[in-house]
């Protein structure tokens, strides 16, 4: 193909006014491309503002079914719940991600009689804020996160939020083979319609600070997380945990974390053609908030760009904290 040149092409013509751009536009954004995470915390009529995450709060359920029909009015399709775990209820072993009757179940209940099947709930599943070392899984005595034996207790946390009411089941812990542990036991639990989003490639990250915040683990979190999260230096890797994934039954599968790990993104578009999910983690949108709040950048703008390079990226969607506020300006 012979590249035209200059001034038979200018490339410039299409930009000259809006409506161009618009019709030349390769990719869109809207409201329906994001899911809003929100974190659930005990009592009623309750909103606490996290310091970390200026403009994000933890909500007790009552006021968790408000921010669903708020959403379902935006045209945001999914929440995803976090629950901040009162510290009396934490345990080494996570026995309270196993009660029908914890912060999630509760939540995910609360959205449903709100509004029905009119947005979906996407569940975490991990151990962390259950755990009162604040590992996603179990530990031995050297505090070596135990892989099957953590896979156990994700399947029980899993049909516990499917029965529920969760629609889609988010495995965060990155323990090898639990994705087909926990097809085979939904299958097996009458719940097929029940979707697995994988976090596939989930990286011991920098990035998370202000989540720990939120859930509560932070100040509990004993040593690191490098033995199970993957190294931000590999990418074949990533390809190898998504195709894993995808073998053992995940319907999607998710990046986390975010815009420094676009090129994973892409590459796992390229590869599988499947549904790939980011998340816009903490860290992410902290730093947005604090450019905004030294005068270093505008909010909407840089909202909205940092969104619109996950999908120009290939994401399927986006979690972020930012939802709300990008669903309010892409409705104009």
């Amino acid at each position: 193909m012979t590249t035209p040149v200059y001034p038979a092409a200018r490339l410039r013509r299409p930009r000259t006014t809006a409506w161009s751009r618009a019709m030349h536009r390769e990719t869109v954004l809207t409201p329906a491309d994001l899911i809003w995470p929100l974190f659930v915390t005990d009592g009623a009529g309750v909103e606490e503002p996290i310091g970390s995450l200026p403009g994000v709060s933890r909500w007790s359920v009552d006021l968790i079914a408000a921010r669903a029909r708020e959403a379902v009015a935006l045209g945001i399709p999914c929440l995803a719940l976090f629950p901040n775990t009162q510290p009396d209820r934490r345990d080494p072993v996570g026995t309270e991600a196993l009660n029908p009757d914890n912060l999630m179940c509760r939540a995910i209940r609360a959205i449903r009689d709100a509004c029905g099947d009119s947005i979906g709930v996407l569940t975490d599943v991990a151990l962390d804020p259950y755990t009162s070392h604040g590992q996603d899984g179990l530990i031995d005595d050297a505090g070596y996160v135990l892989n099957d034996a953590t896979v156990e207790v994700l399947v029980g946390q899993s049909l516990n939020q499917a029965a529920a009411g969760a629609d889609i089941i988010a495995p965060s812990d990155m323990m090898d083979g639990r994705i087909g542990v926990i097809r085979q036991a939904l299958e097996g639990a009458g719940h097929a319609n029940v979707q697995i989003m994988s976090y596939a490639a989930k990286y011991a990250s920098a990035f998370y600070g202000p989540f720990r915040d939120a859930v509560g683990s932070s100040g509990l979190l004993k040593g690191d997380k490098k033995t199970y999260q993957m190294d931000p230096a590999n990418s074949e890797e990533a390809l190898r945990e998504v195709a894993m994934d995808l073998a053992e039954g995940a319907d999607s599968v998710m990046v986390k974390p975010g815009l420094p790990y676009l090129d994973i993104v892409r590459a796992v578009k390229d590869r599988f053609e499947v549904p790939v999910f980011a998340y816009q983690v903490s860290g992410e949108y902290a730093m947005i908030e604090a450019a905004v709040a030294v005068g270093a950048g505008e909010r909407d703008a840089l909202v909205l760009e940092t969104l619109l390079a996950f999908k120009r990226a290939g994401c399927s969607g986006v979690l972020t904290y930012h939802a709300a506020h990008a669903a309010r300006l892409l409705n104009g």
